[in-house]
């Protein structure tokens, strides 16, 4: 069958259309709008300007292409079906059904092709900003003149709604003055929102917006495929600067009756509306998820140019290795995920000798120590590195190497660790949480790189959208939390967190470690290095803490299994009471120890730096640590008790905060809230006394 104009074209990107609506329409659910009116400059790039082979999904030198908008998932799909990424015709009628590989949105690691879980609008964007990022770091690494094994773009399809969520704006305004010249946004405007049309919300100038931010801005017609086209070869021309391409095109394309209306963003068509659609196409009415020859024909042309492609790639690759194998290696083992051998053996204890230390100061030690043995860990803070304490010296500043600041000179090409430029492992996110976690995200499904980014763990809550999706994704991130309680003192009730440790372990496939001194903190630190199943997050203190005596305590290794007992009763036996404390209240449970086994009570302490971790392991350790039979239990940390109940039991006591903390000295509002070895024991005693037979003593 040929089009009504007869173009290959147009038959191309009505056969990207049709299957978009079939599938949402058998599905009786999803977006047809946008695949119907972004099929256009889809097409165009996937078949004329995205580098990748179908063969092999996780080619490295591939280009990398984001669906932010991702609700119009059937977009990709088709895309992915008609290229040759392994997906069939049943898995696209199949769409949103249990165990599909086409779910309602993109999710990384179902369908191959998926780089990033998309849906949440604006988080595909800041993904690929980190994707960008990395790509322009691993270049500057390793590359070598005439030698470009890292050499590739990352392409973004966003939404008009994903350039109004201010996660967008903060990764746009980075983007553009790290001037990542391979970025290259396709901006599908087409001035219609779920329920209304954007003059209602969104009436500004968005091309003159990102021009501000130092971006190459273009507006075209975005069915015009040779527009498009010449719109994409333009932004690939220009690697000093992001491109944005304004792309006007119309939602719910050629549907007589849903054409440019918010009917066609989020639900089926209708069966007439279909039939009528497909008509206006010149397509039969009748036939269903149909792919005419001449499509198959040239869709089959990206498998036959991708596999030249990555075989081209191969041999620059060859001589590589041959003249760089020490490099060539560090690059293996960095796109595979893998540490260096005895990457770990610089981290040494700490002792008492080393006198109080808090666990950010011990954090910033061990990523001194991991900078020089870890040579792919990046990261940096929302601003705050001289309090997080994340500033890796002398590793340099991810920069552009196109403005060098007054007196310096650009480093030569693959000059890792220069004084600045891309290859700087320092990246300075400016005061941005919400574009930082979700450009660390990016970055670890880029591959080649352990990224970390650091803030106070309040503002924890402005990250906790990109979070979830690095959590629901498996993305190996490093979040580093400082200022973790409310002895962060005289800042006040704004900076003190309350409720966030108790969020974050709500959050699935999220690891979070509280560390109680400095030794827990360098073994908290070996798990979010070697923890690749989810994100870790260290939460940790600002106030100094004892570096706890390990001579007659557990030792600290025992933070890789989530709790341990530190310390039990000197009189040997079972424990008659349980003191359960993570963070710096760890040191408190100690404090209440010692005079209660003066009071000949015999009491545990129990380390539980991680929920998560201590729920993986297996019930006898758990029933080891937390013997059933001991129900008098205590738990003390200085945050909010919700979610305790588990570990205490119903007849327990949890000592916590269930209010907002207030402004003084750090230890004058720890003391208030409770937070004293006398309080615990007090409280310790109660319990103990709630559980023991009538008559019987509780000690002097």
């Amino acid at each position: 069958m040929t089009p009504p104009d007869g173009t290959v074209d147009d038959l191309c990107i009505n056969t990207i259309r049709t299957l978009s609506i079939d599938a949402v329409e058998k599905a009786a659910s999803g977006h047809p709008g946008l695949p119907m009116g972004a099929a256009a400059m889809a097409y165009v790039l996937w078949t004329r300007h995205l580098r990748y082979d179908p063969a092999d999904p996780a080619w490295i030198n591939r280009d990398r292409f984001v669906l932010s908008a991702g609700h119009g998932s059937m977009l990709l799909y088709s895309l992915l079906y008609l290229t040759g990424f392994g997906l069939t015709l049943d898995d696209l009628k199949h769409f949103r059904r249990w165990g599909s590989r086409t779910p309602g949105h993109p999710e990384r690691g179902v369908t191959a092709g998926v780089e990033v879980t998309t849906g949440p609008l604006g988080q595909g964007f800041g993904n690929a900003v980190g994707m960008a990022m990395t790509e322009r770091w691993l270049a500057a690494t390793f590359n070598r003149p005439g030698q470009a094994i890292v050499d590739h773009r990352t392409y973004v399809l966003a939404s008009d709604g994903d350039l109004m969520e201010g996660v967008a704006s903060e990764a746009a305004s980075l983007a553009g003055d790290l001037r990542l010249g391979r970025l290259i946004v396709l901006y599908d405007a087409n001035r219609i929102t779920l329920s209304a049309t954007t003059n209602v919300t969104f009436s500004e100038d968005v091309g003159a917006r990102f021009a501000a931010y130092g971006w190459q801005v273009q507006e075209v017609d975005g069915m015009d495929v040779a527009a498009v086209d010449a719109a994409l070869a333009a932004a690939c021309a220009d690697e000093h600067r992001p491109s944005l391409i304004v792309a006007h095109t119309h939602i719910g394309a050629g549907s007589p009756n849903k054409h440019d209306t918010f009917e066609a963003h989020g639900e089926p068509l209708g069966t007439d509306e279909v039939r009528l659609t497909k008509r206006a196409y010149g397509w039969p009415e009748d036939a269903e998820f149909l792919v005419p020859a001449e499509a198959q024909r040239e869709f089959a042309k990206v498998r036959v140019r991708g596999a030249a492609l990555r075989s081209a790639w191969r041999q620059v690759m060859d001589a590589y290795r041959a003249g760089h194998g020490d490099l060539a290696g560090a690059f293996d083992r960095a796109m595979a995920g893998e540490l260096a051998p005895q990457w770990d053996a610089g981290l040494h204890p700490f002792t008492a000798k080393d006198g109080d230390m808090a666990t950010r100061d011990a954090g910033g030690k061990v990523i001194a120590v991991l900078a020089e043995s870890v040579p792919n860990l990046l990261g940096g803070s929302a601003d705050l590195d001289p309090s997080t304490r994340t500033m890796m010296k002398g590793k340099g500043d991810f920069q552009s190497a196109e403005v060098p600041e007054e007196g310096q000179t650009p480093p030569t090409q693959g000059m890792a660790g220069g004084v600045w430029g891309y290859a700087g492992r320092n990246i300075h996110f400016g005061i941005r949480e919400h574009a930082m976690a979700a450009i660390l995200t990016g970055m670890a499904h880029h591959g080649g790189v352990i990224p970390f980014g650091a803030t106070f763990l309040t503002f924890s809550d402005y990250m906790r959208p990109s979070i979830r999706l690095a959590a629901l994704s498996a993305a190996h991130v490093i979040y580093v939390w400082t200022h973790d309680s409310i002895a962060v003192g005289e800042d006040g009730p704004t900076h003190e967190p309350v409720e966030q440790i108790a969020g974050l372990r709500a959050m699935p496939n999220l690891v979070v470690l509280r560390p109680a001194d400095a030794n827990e903190t360098v073994e908290a630190w070996r798990v979010a290095m070697q923890h690749t199943g989810g994100p870790v997050g260290l939460v940790l203190t600002r106030q100094k803490l004892p570096v706890l005596d390990r001579t007659t305590l557990a030792s600290a290794a025992g933070t890789a299994r989530g709790a341990y007992v530190l310390i039990d009763a000197d009189q040997g036996g079972p424990p008659e009471l349980i003191l359960i404390a993570t963070g710096s209240e760890v040191s408190l449970a100690l404090g209440a120890h010692r005079q209660l086994a003066g009071a000949g009570v015999k009491s545990r302490v129990v380390s539980m730096p991680s929920w998560e971790l201590f729920e993986a392991q297996p019930v006898e350790y758990r029933d080891a640590v937390l013997p059933p039979a001991v129900r008098a239990r205590v738990s003390v940390e200085a945050a909010s008790p919700f979610g305790w109940e588990r570990y205490v039991g119903p007849t327990g006591a949890i000592i916590g905060v269930d209010h907002f903390g207030a402004s003084a000295p750090g230890p004058v509002v720890m003391a208030h809230y409770g937070f004293t070895v006398e309080h615990l024991v007090a409280t310790a005693r109660a319990v103990l006394a709630a559980h023991r037979p009538a008559g019987q003593g509780s000690g002097r």
